[in-house]
């Protein structure tokens, strides 16, 4: 009897210690929500290109401020493909939040870090 009991409490161990696991690795981090707020980001980047393109006094300045734009364009995509990875959480826009939670992170720094020029 008393070997059945010490069993069955390794086995409450067990099972335990693995559905403890299963909430720290699987279940919480899939609570995790990552918001971005990416009208922020592209308009913070459009009134910086409006601004450069009405101060460029040469077609050079233009031209720069052109490339500027059309790298933005390139890497907004790209880098919003790469923040759920980063994170490693379901990342969705900000205005579809009702309202945060403990479990939610703005990405939108981060989002902004990535389509920078480095």
């Amino acid at each position: 009897m008393k070997a059945l009991l010490l069993n069955a409490a390794f086995a409450l161990l067990i099972v335990f210690g693995t559905l403890a696991a299963y909430d720290r690795m699987v279940v919480r981090p899939a609570q995790r929500v990552g918001v971005v707020d990416v009208g922020e980001v592209y308009r913070q980047k459009e009134a910086e290109f409006t601004l450069i393109l009405t101060k460029a006094g040469s077609e050079n300045e233009r031209e720069k401020a052109f490339a500027m734009a059309r790298t933005f364009s390139q890497r907004l995509p790209l880098a919003l493909e790469e923040l759920p990875q980063d994170c490693g959480c379901l990342v969705v826009l900000k205005s579809a939040v009702a309202g945060p939670t403990p479990r939610t992170v703005d990405l939108t720094a981060q989002l902004r870090r990535k389509v920078e020029a480095p």
